[in-house]
């Protein structure tokens, strides 16, 4: 089969402005949590219940990385670059990450604090894409989050010189070796050069899948109050 040949209909659920919320983070939230697997009821019962067949006939897994999004950053010359990352917490200041500050993401939203996110949800026929300004989270923040993470991924934040070639697996083993014998016995610290961005969203779009391509997309927009303008958008 080729590439051209590969193709779905979207034909799981539609999306109406009178079903969207005010603030787009409200929304978001609700739809991850609908992702994440958290109880539906009333209107969106008929939506489960089918959604909930299709995974039985195509074995999807469920609930697998649905904080996985893919993080858009650009260098101080404008030229993009892209990965997966998780999503670790999301709130009235945006959506929150965590990652090595010296890595390739970390010198690019340092250079260019601009990024875009999206996530795409496809045993829901859904998708999110962000985009706003990139900080860094208060030292608090992240020494609170790194406390939470298990010991043999602290032990590789200090360990692994991401994004910097290495000769072969065996270097970072040893690396890791070296930092579980450092701090044996010890609780382990927040390296300077590791923490958190919270990503303030400028612009946030939701997209359902729908038949024949004509698609339900609405974009929320940030004005100069700090409101939302919402508008539906073409597919």
């Amino acid at each position: 089969m080729s590439l051209a040949d590969l193709r779905r209909e979207y034909d799981l659920a539609g999306l109406r402005r009178s079903d969207l919320d005010a603030d787009p983070i409200v929304q978001f939230k609700r739809w991850f949590d609908q992702v994440a697997g958290a109880r539906p009821g009333g209107r969106l019962r008929a939506f489960f219940i089918r959604w909930y067949k299709r995974l039985l006939l195509i074995g999807e897994p469920q609930r697998v990385d649905v904080n996985a999004m893919t993080l858009a950053t650009a260098d101080k010359q404008g030229r993009p670059s892209a990965r997966v990352v998780l999503l670790k917490a999301v709130d009235e200041r945006g959506f929150i990450f965590f990652t090595n500050y010296s890595s390739r993401k970390g010198s690019e939203l340092t250079e260019n604090p601009q990024a875009a996110l999206v996530f795409y949800w496809g045993s829901l026929e859904r998708q999110v894409c962000v985009a706003g300004r990139v900080a860094r989270v208060s030292r608090e923040e992240s020494e609170a989050y790194f406390s939470s993470r298990p010991r043999g991924s602290q032990l590789a934040a200090w360990a692994s010189d991401q994004s910097r070639p290495v000769a072969d697996r065996s270097v970072l083993e040893r690396h890791w070796q070296e930092q579980a014998a450092r701090f044996d016995g010890k609780a382990i610290p927040v390296p300077e050069f590791w923490g958190g961005f919270v990503l303030d969203p400028e612009r946030m779009e939701f997209w359902q899948g729908r038949p024949n391509r004509l698609h339900d997309r609405f974009r929320y927009s940030r004005q100069s109050d700090r409101t939302w303008r919402l508008e539906r958008l073409s597919p």
